[in-house]
C-alpha cells in the first residue's frame, strides 16, 4: 500500500477512535450531570420551593403578621445584632492568624494551625456545654462573672460567644492559602522600598486578599445567622429576649403554627440565597483574578 493511503486510513481510524470515546465521554457526562441536579433539586431546590409554599399557604395576611410579631421581630433583631459582633471580631482574628500563619516562622506554628479548625471538629452542642461548664453561676468561671454583675449563660453575651467559637475558622481559612499562594516577594519589596508596616498591609498585602476576605466574610455572616446547636444550649430560649431566628422557628414549628415557623424560616431562606449569589460572584471575580494573572 502506498504510503500516503496508509497514513489516510490511520488518520482515519484515529477520529473514529476519538470520535468514539468523545461519545463515551459525552454520555457519562451526560448521566452525572443529570445525577447531580436530580440530588440538588431533592435535597436543595425542592425544599427551598416547599418553604416559601407552606409559608404562603394562608395568605399573605397571614405571612405577614408572621413576620412582623413582636417575637419574629426580636429573633431578627437579636440574629443581626449577634452577627454585627462576631463577623467583624472574626475578621480581625482571622487577618491577625493568616498573617502569624503565612508570613512568620515560629514555635507552635501547627498548633495554632489545628486550634483555627478544632471549631470544625468540634460538635456544636458540645461547644455550647463547655461554655455552661465555665460561664454558669455553678461552673468554673461563672461566679467571678455573677460577682461583677454580668451574666453570660442564658444571656445575650453567652449567644455571641458561642457563635464567635462556631464561626472562628471561616475568614483564616480561606485567607491562610491566598497569602501563602502569594508569597512574600511583594511585601519584601515594599519594604526595601521603605514603607512602614501600616503601608505595607494597607498598600499590598490587603488588595491581594480582599476577594478571599470578602469570601470568608460572606461564609462567616452565613454560618451566624444560621447557627442553631451551641446557640439553643447556651441561650435558654427566653422568648423575645434569647431567642434568635432558628431558635424561633423551632419553637413555632413545636407549638404547631406550622405556618408562621414557615414565614420565618422563608426569611431565612432568602438570607440564604442572597449570601449564596455573593458566594457565587466572589468565586467568579476570584477566578478572573487568577485568569488575568496567568495571561
Amino acid at each position: 500500500m502506498h504510503p500516503s493511503l496508509e497514513t489516510s486510513v490511520d488518520t482515519n481510524s484515529s477520529k473514529r477512535r476519538r470520535g468514539a470515546k468523545a461519545g463515551a465521554g459525552g454520555g457519562i457526562n451526560t448521566l452525572l450531570i443529570g445525577i447531580a441536579l436530580l440530588y440538588l433539586s431533592m435535597l436543595l431546590f425542592v425544599p427551598l420551593v416547599a418553604i416559601f409554599v407552606k409559608a404562603f399557604e394562608k395568605g399573605f395576611g397571614v405571612y405577614w403578621a408572621a413576620i412582623t410579631e413582636s417575637d419574629a421581630l426580636s429573633a431578627v433583631r437579636l440574629t443581626l445584632f449577634v452577627t454585627a459582633i462576631v463577623v467583624p471580631l472574626n475578621t480581625l482574628f482571622g487577618i491577625a492568624a493568616a498573617w502569624a500563619v503565612t508570613k512568620f516562622h515560629f514555635r507552635g506554628k501547627q498548633v495554632l494551625v489545628s486550634l483555627v479548625e478544632l471549631p470544625f471538629s468540634v460538635s456544636p452542642v458540645i461547644a455550647g456545654l463547655i461554655f455552661v461548664l465555665l460561664f454558669s453561676p455553678g461552673g468554673v468561671l461563672g461566679p467571678w462573672f455573677v460577682e461583677h454583675g454580668l451574666n453570660i449563660i442564658f444571656s445575650v453575651p453567652g449567644i455571641i460567644i458561642a457563635t464567635i467559637f462556631v464561626t472562628l475558622p471561616f475568614v483564616a481559612r480561606e485567607l491562610i492559602p491566598v497569602l501563602e499562594a502569594r508569597g512574600g516577594s511583594e511585601e519584601e519589596a515594599a519594604v526595601s522600598l521603605g514603607a512602614n508596616g501600616w503601608q505595607m498591609f494597607w498598600r499590598v498585602t490587603l488588595p491581594n486578599m480582599k476577594w478571599g476576605l470578602l469570601y470568608g466574610i460572606i461564609l462567616c455572616s452565613a454560618r451566624s445567622i444560621g447557627e442553631f446547636g451551641a446557640v439553643s444550649v447556651v441561650s435558654g430560649r427566653i422568648r423575645g429576649l434569647t431567642n434568635t431566628m432558628p431558635l424561633h422557628v423551632e419553637i413555632l414549628y413545636n407549638e404547631y403554627q406550622f405556618s408562621a415557623a414557615f414565614a420565618v424560616a422563608s426569611l431565612m431562606s432568602i438570607l440564604a440565597v442572597i449570601t449564596l449569589i455573593m458566594k457565587s460572584f466572589m468565586e467568579w471575580k476570584t477566578e478572573q483574578r487568577a485568569n488575568r494573572e496567568v495571561h
